[in-house]
């Protein structure tokens, strides 16, 4: 059934992606009214009814793709937890993150992104990364590549000499133990610079713009789409333990995805000299 959903309804799940972005996102950039941007955990994480409303027409579009799959989308579960449990379910599930870049959604800045994946038993097989006040539209599928607006992405390999610059978390998002392992990276032939919207920082790096990522959060929404399409331009993910990144959790952070694998464990053994 997967299989076929791959080969068939791809450009079905870009479509509904575009709806939702046309009907909720799009008409709230630089439009946003007093009361349409609540705090959530603190003034770095943040809702607007663009993201609530445009999860709420993903959840009762996409299943309709696929039957017998479910949702979980960042707003739901911050309502109830309980919904995340169903990515190491048997069902498939789509993984959604209606706004991804919030912070600069608020303040007008065209770098956010919306992120949709579809697991199933853990495991990434298709995403859709959409920016659109950038109007770009990556798409990826396990084992068949990914994709730009049509055009193959390939991520290359880092310029011989040239240091590495790495997109690094937000420190509000990191414990003391994950600061020092990130303080890894300041050192000399590596140039971190804190991250934005995390689709597009995924997105730089399959499109051989960036090198590397170094996160110490792991919640599926911000990770699983981008993972895929690096993976599928031919770049490489480790965690702090030297394991892949699960999608499901309980790994240990922080952790990478590079242009290459070469370039993932280096990123990995300086977090891991930091620590």
């Amino acid at each position: 059934m997967i299989e076929e959903f791959l080969t068939q309804g791809v450009h079905d799940v870009e479509e509904a992606i575009r709806k939702a972005a046309a009907a909720e996102v799009t008409p709230r950039f630089r439009q946003l009214a007093e009361g349409d941007v609540v705090e959530k955990s603190g003034p770095h994480d943040v809702v607007t009814v663009a993201d609530r409303r445009a999860e709420e027409q993903l959840t009762a579009d996409l299943p309709a793709l696929l039957p017998g799959s479910v949702v979980v989308g960042e707003e739901a579960v911050h309502a109830d937890p309980a919904i995340y449990e169903a990515i190491g379910g048997d069902a498939p599930v789509w993984i959604v993150d209606p706004v991804d870049g919030t912070r600069q959604f608020v303040n007008g800045d065209p770098g956010f992104c919306m992120l949709v994946a579809l697991s199933v038993g853990g495991e990434i097989q298709a995403s859709w990364t959409y920016a659109p006040a950038l109007d770009e539209f990556a798409v990826a599928v396990r084992g068949k590549g990914a994709w730009l607006d049509g055009r193959r992405l390939t991520a290359g390999s880092p310029e011989a000499g040239k240091a590495l610059e790495v997109a690094t978390s937000h420190p509000d998002f990191t414990t003391e133990d994950q600061k020092h392992a990130l303080l890894g990276l300041r050192t000399e032939g590596v140039r971190p610079r804190p991250c934005g919207s995390a689709g597009l920082e995924y997105l730089a790096i399959a499109r051989g713009e960036l090198d590397a990522v170094a996160f110490s959060w792991e919640l599926a929404w911000d990770h699983a789409a981008g993972l895929l399409l690096v993976a599928e331009a031919g770049g490489a993910s480790l965690t702090l333990s030297g394991d892949p990144f699960r999608v499901a959790g309980g790994n240990t952070l922080p952790f990478t995805a590079a242009r290459d694998a070469a370039t993932a464990r280096r990123v990995v053994d300086l977090l891991a000299a930091g620590a």
